[in-house]
């Protein structure tokens, strides 16, 4: 069974930094994305940024400039650096990662910013 381990969410003050990790129970080379996801109150889960298994990456618009995704193999893990945080980030945000075959999600983890 894989699991993902979503680490690194809390309360923090606008204007603030956090560094999200997902940590996989199998190698990412499994997986042709990764990304992350975020789901506010009320709302619809939302994509935040992905990274192909070639490297490439896609981000949404509210996150450019201020968000990086990255990945460590050797430690099979998917980072998010976030900073300049605003409250309307405040969301759990989601690690998913997937292939042709699987689609896996984290349970998430909460990030709330503060005005």
């Amino acid at each position: 069974q894989v699991q993902l381990v979503e680490s690194g969410g809390g309360l923090v003050q606008a204007g603030g930094s956090l560094r999200l990790s997902c940590a996989a129970s199998v190698s990412i080379f499994r997986f042709n994305y990764m990304g992350w996801y975020r789901q506010a109150p009320g709302k619809q889960r939302e994509l935040v940024v992905g990274i192909s298994s070639d490297g490439s990456t896609n981000y949404a618009e509210a996150v450019k400039g201020r968000f990086t995704i990255s990945r460590d193999n050797a430690k099979n893990t998917v980072f998010l650096q976030m900073n300049s945080l605003k409250p309307e980030d405040t969301a759990v945000y989601h690690c998913n990662a997937h292939n042709t075959v699987y689609d896996y999600w984290g349970q998430g983890t909460q990030v709330t910013v503060s005005s």
